[in-house]
C-alpha cells in the first residue's frame, strides 16, 4: 500500500497542486486507488493494522457538490485514515450524529457554493451548543473558501485542495496522540 497504492496518490496530488494534471485525471486515479483499496482493505483489517484516525466528511446543508469532497476521502483513506461519508445536503444535527456515533478525532466539511459557506459556521455552533467541540478537530473545503474565512467561522483548519486536506488531518491526529501508525508523508 505505502509504495503503491498511496505513492501514487502521492504524485498524483502534487501534480494536480501543480496545475500538471486536472480534476478528470485525479478522479481517474481517484478510481484506480479505490479498486486497489477494495483489494488492500481485507489484508489491512486482518492484519491488525490500525487506522491513524477517524474522520466524518460531508457537503453541508444546501449544497449538493461532491467532487472535492470525494477526492479528499479518497486521498484521507489512502493515507491511512477510516473516512465516513454523509454525502451532500447534510444538516448540522447529522454531523453531530456521525461524530459522536463513529468517536471521530476529525469533521471535515466542504462547500463550493458561496450561498451555502455560512452552514459551516452554523454546524460549528451546533458542535458548540452540544457542547462537543472540544472533541473534534473541524477543517473545511471548498473552492470559495479561504483561510481567512475558517478562522472567523471558528474552523480548526482550512485546505485549498485534497493534499492539504490530509496534511492538516495527518497533523490533527499528531497534536492530539490520536495516531497510532505513521502514514507515508
Amino acid at each position: 500500500m505505502d509504495d503503491g497504492l498511496i505513492a501514487g496518490m502521492a504524485v498524483v496530488g502534487i501534480k494536480f497542486r501543480d496545475n500538471i494534471i486536472f480534476v478528470p485525471e485525479v478522479l481517474v486515479a481517484a478510481r484506480a486507488m479505490k479498486a486497489g483499496m477494495a483489494h488492500v482493505e481485507p489484508i489491512l483489517s486482518a492484519s491488525g493494522i490500525a487506522p491513524i484516525g477517524t474522520v466524518v466528511m460531508g457537503t453541508v446543508k444546501g449544497d449538493l457538490h461532491d467532487i472535492g469532497k470525494n477526492l479528499c476521502i479518497m486521498m484521507l483513506r489512502g493515507a491511512g485514515f477510516v473516512v465516513h461519508d454523509l454525502g451532500v445536503d447534510t444538516q448540522p444535527d447529522e454531523f453531530i450524529d456521525e461524530v459522536v456515533d463513529k468517536e471521530a478525532d476529525i469533521l471535515g466539511m466542504s462547500a463550493l457554493l458561496t450561498t451555502t459557506m455560512p452552514n459551516m459556521g452554523r454546524t460549528i455552533e451546533a458542535f458548540e451548543e452540544a457542547g462537543l467541540r472540544g472533541e473534534v478537530r473541524i477543517m473545511v473545503g471548498g473552492a470559495p473558501l479561504s483561510e481567512e474565512f475558517a478562522d472567523d467561522m471558528g474552523a480548526d483548519g482550512y485546505g485549498k485542495d485534497a493534499m492539504a486536506c490530509v496534511d492538516l488531518a495527518k497533523e490533527f491526529v499528531s497534536q492530539t496522540g490520536v495516531e497510532t501508525a505513521v502514514a507515508a508523508g
